[in-house]
């Protein structure tokens, strides 16, 4: 890499960042700058970074009256796609890559709220993406949608048992995921400070079903953020 690199984040709440990245990122002389979409801030000119990152958000890829600027979000990363710039999605950026892309994003049949472990697809086995992140790794899951149909072009490199897109890339420069790689100490309470969050976790898995969740999230949280220095590894050596 011949120079310092520069990775433009949209964010979508305060609380859905780079986590564990920012602390991988010195390292890799990355620099993050983080732009809130839903504190209102402004979209600066792409051309000016090296690198698209879109993080995750409680909202849906579908829901552009209520949030009027996953309009223009979703029109950047059509630019971004257009000038094959590398690019990573977590959780809702893995959707609105799918979408803004001519991809189909749908109500999830089973969500997945908890930690499971990811499978490669026979496309993803041996794929560089994947490469060294240990198999059998609960990652931490909470989503209620999931793209139900990829844009053109894509591979799907991993699934899971009730989530056959987990992990894809288009035309070898826009990776994203399903699940949330980014899980860092600070997550959990962020996540859980979201409004209604707790609520709507406790209608869908119960009482019991939510101590189960956030414990199980910080007790796969170290191996967790080890595979996910790895996949930025990975992530790093494809895009650059």
């Amino acid at each position: 890499m011949p120079h310092d690199l520069k990775i433009l984040a949209f964010k979508h709440m305060s609380c859905q960042n780079p986590g564990i990245f920012r602390d991988y990122a010195p390292r890799h002389k990355v620099q993050f700058e983080e732009i809130d979409l839903f504190r209102g801030d402004s979209i600066p000119d792409i051309r000016n970074f090296d690198a698209l990152w879109v993080m995750g958000g409680s909202m849906n890829v579908w829901e552009e009256d209520r949030f009027p600027w996953l309009k223009q979000e979703k029109r950047v990363i059509r630019e971004a796609h257009d000038r094959a710039m590398p690019f990573f999605g977590i959780c809702l950026g893995h959707q609105l890559l799918a979408d803004a892309l001519g991809g189909k994003v749908i109500p999830s049949r089973q969500p997945e709220i908890g930690s499971f472990s990811i499978q490669p697809t026979p496309k993803g086995v041996g794929h560089k993406f994947l490469n060294a992140v240990p198999p059998g790794i609960l990652w931490a899951n909470v989503h209620t949608a999931e793209i139900s149909n990829p844009p053109e072009n894509a591979t799907i490199l991993a699934r899971s048992d009730a989530c056959s897109n987990h992990a894809m890339v288009i035309e070898n420069h826009a990776y994203s995921v399903q699940f949330h790689p980014e899980v860092c100490k600070s997550t959990m309470s962020g996540w859980l400070s979201i409004p209604g969050i707790v609520p709507r976790i406790i209608e869908l898995l119960g009482e019991e079903g939510f101590e189960d969740f956030t414990n199980a999230v910080e007790a796969n949280r170290s191996c967790t953020e080890k595979a996910a220095g790895r996949l930025f590894d990975n992530w790093l050596s494809l895009a650059f």
